[in-house]
Order: structure tokens, then C-alpha cells, then sequence
């Protein structure tokens, strides 16, 4: 097996099923039980189970936060949601029971799980396909390897980009990936929806530019004040219109630089649903954010994205191509230590000491770069 389109370190290897073909599965079951962000970055797989398999039923089974962000996706034929605690199917939670025997109604002939870890593999299992496909994983429980008839064993490196790791399994298998690049599809009713909603913020010609400051994981955020200067030096060098996004729970800390920057700045943090949020991506001129589930959305639609990186490898994780900028500081030799901050302290003096001017200067290049818009 030849893989052409990624430079690997270490080729694939199969240590169970010998890599047979897939023949021509009628129902194939996609499962990606990882954050939004991972969901992100395996619509190329989607899109290339689809390309392979035009007149197969395509389903993916997500967590249920991740769910709405395929909703509009023309690739898919059904979304399992998988929910912490308990399951879902199309939304509507049922027991343990009644999971097992709808998915089982499936018929599914393949399944796929691009994780590692054991709830995917269980699935995998019940679902009662006759070809289950996964990575194979050395220091997970023993039992779980078990349940697939066919295992990849593939070294992980951090130089390569998640996306590409994801179709090194597919594409083992003979799966063609024509689209590399994560994309979400927006329908036109959403599209209608977002600039509903934008128009109560007066935009003018310059545009939007949404901010992502937030993180689950404080080791990756910037800092609020060097936010502060940020927003206060668009404003009023290119007289966008900034958002400041996130999650209900960062409603608050949101507000904090609402009310510091004044005109000009809103908060949206927490009010608006996933889809939602990625037909504002779609609308807005540019993403300034941290390593998050909003940067890997922002590149999927389309839109170009500055990203602040710390521990974390912008090899793995930074959009790619000439749209997508990352900002890093390069004048630590421990960048990047892929550790949950320094000594897994959950801070981070790279991005500590990464200086406002450094983005600044960054964001002001892509703003340039953007077409049809000017500052004033």
C-alpha cells in the first residue's frame, strides 16, 4: 500500500485483518467520539467515504455537542448522537437497551472509528457489522482491540496535521481522499439566519472579525488585557466590528472586555447554537482565536484565521494553507512542549510572553490581505 499524498515517518502497518478491500458496503457507520474540533477535522474522511461509496447510507456517530455542526452537511445521510451519561439517537435520548437494537436496525456492513479509546469500539461491537475498522491502540484496555476485525497500527507524529492522520486509516483500506481540507457546509436558511442577527450590529463596509479568547484549557489563552488591545486597536485602525465568542459558562470574562473596549465590541458568548456560530464564521471578514474548536470551524468555511498557538503544534492543529496564520513565540526552544503548560501547571509563559505586537502585526497582514474591504 502506497500513501502518495502524505510524507509518513513510519508507514502503516496491519497487525489484524491484512488491509483486505472493503468491497462495496451499502450502510457505513462513521464514529468520531472526539470534541467539536476533531469532528472539524474528519469531514475530510467524510467527504471521502462519501466520494468512494456515492450510493452507500453514510451515517457518523458524534458526542451530542458536535452533532448540530453537521446538520446541513449534504455528505450524510443520519446523525447518531452519542450523549455523556447516556445515549441518543437523532436527538431523542433512550436507554442502553433501545440504543443497542436501533443501531443495530442499521444493518450496518462497516464501521469505522477514528479514536482509540473504548466507547467507540463498543459501539463498533453492538452495532453487528461484519467489518469493524480502527486504530490500533498499544496502552488502551486490553479488551478493546478485541472488538474490530481489522486494526491499523500507525506512529503518531506532531509534525503531522490531524486531518492526514485521520485518512491514513481510510486510505490504508483503499479509500480515495480528493478533499483534504476540513470544510463544513452552511445551508442558505442558516446563512439567512446569521446576517439577521448581525444586522442589529451596524456593520459597515470593513466587516466583522470574531474573537475566540476562551479556552476549556487555560494553558492555551493569551491573556484578557493583551484581548483588550487588541479589539481596541481594530476598532479603531480598521473600524471592524468585533465579536467575542464562546460558551455560556465564559459569558462572563466575555462581558469584562465587552465593557472595556466599549463601541464597536459585542458579546456572543453563549448565544448562539454551533450551526449558528459557523454561518457568523462564514460572514466575517477574519478568526483572531486560541487553538480551539472556533479556529479549525472558522478554515472550514472558509474564512481566513489568525491562530494563537502555545504548547500545543500548530503542525497538528493550525489550519493550513495561505488563508491561515499562526502567531507563536518563537523565542522559547521549548515551543512546542505539547504540555498542559509549563510543568502541566496550566500556565503557559510562551503565550505569556508573546507580545500584543506580534499579533498585531499579523492580524493587520491578513486584514490587508482581505479583498474588497479597506481601512479607513
Amino acid at each position: 500500500m502506497e500513501f502518495e499524498r502524505v510524507s509518513l515517518r513510519r508507514q502503516p502497518n496491519f497487525v489484524k485483518g491484512h488491509g483486505a478491500p472493503l468491497g462495496n458496503p451499502r450502510r457505513i457507520l462513521l464514529i468520531q467520539l472526539g470534541d467539536i474540533g476533531d469532528v472539524v477535522l474528519s469531514t475530510p474522511c467524510i467527504r471521502a467515504l462519501r466520494d468512494t461509496f456515492p450510493n452507500a447510507r453514510l451515517v457518523v456517530a458524534v458526542r451530542e455537542k458536535a452533532a448540530e455542526l453537521l446538520v446541513d452537511s449534504s455528505w450524510l445521510d443520519d446523525v447518531i448522537e452519542v450523549r455523556k451519561g447516556k445515549l441518543a439517537l437523532f436527538g431523542e435520548p433512550i436507554s442502553q437497551i433501545d440504543f443497542v437494537l436501533a443501531l443495530r436496525r442499521f444493518s450496518f456492513d462497516l464501521v469505522i472509528d477514528l479514536r482509540t479509546g473504548t466507547r467507540g469500539a463498543i459501539m463498533a461491537k453492538i452495532s453487528g457489522a461484519s467489518r469493524r475498522i480502527g486504530f490500533f491502540a498499544e496502552n488502551e484496555t486490553w479488551w478493546r482491540n478485541a472488538l474490530f476485525t481489522d486494526l491499523l497500527s500507525f506512529e503518531y507524529t506532531s509534525e503531522l496535521y490531524v486531518a492526514d492522520y485521520l485518512l491514513v486509516l481510510l486510505e490504508a483500506y483503499g479509500v480515495c481522499a480528493s478533499h483534504r481540507n476540513p470544510k463544513i457546509e452552511v445551508s442558505l436558511s442558516r446563512q439567512a439566519e446569521a446576517k439577521q442577527l448581525l444586522a442589529a450590529f451596524s456593520i459597515g463596509s470593513n466587516g466583522i472579525v470574531v474573537l475566540q479568547p476562551f479556552s476549556l484549557w487555560r494553558y492555551k489563552e493569551w491573556g484578557t488585557e493583551k484581548y483588550i488591545g487588541l479589539i481596541r486597536w481594530l476598532v479603531k485602525k480598521w473600524k471592524v466590528v468585533v465579536l467575542i465568542v464562546g460558551n455560556s459558562a465564559e459569558q462572563q470574562r466575555a462581558a469584562t472586555i465587552v465593557e472595556a473596549c466599549g463601541d464597536g465590541c459585542h458579546n456572543l458568548a453563549g448565544k448562539t447554537s454551533l450551526s449558528l456560530y459557523a454561518a457568523i464564521l462564514k460572514e466575517s471578514r477574519l478568526f483572531v482565536g486560541v487553538d480551539s474548536a472556533g479556529l479549525h470551524m472558522a478554515a472550514a468555511v472558509g474564512t481566513p484565521t489568525v491562530g494563537i498557538f502555545g504548547p500545543s503544534s500548530s503542525s497538528s492543529w493550525g489550519p493550513r494553507g495561505p488563508a491561515h496564520v499562526v502567531v507563536k513565540n518563537n523565542s522559547l526552544h521549548c515551543v512546542p512542549c505539547r504540555e498542559k503548560g509549563c510543568a502541566d501547571s496550566e500556565f503557559s509563559r510562551c503565550l505569556d510572553e508573546l507580545l500584543l505586537d506580534n499579533v498585531v502585526k499579523d492580524v493587520n497582514n491578513q486584514l490587508v490581505a482581505s479583498v474588497n474591504l479597506y481601512c479607513c
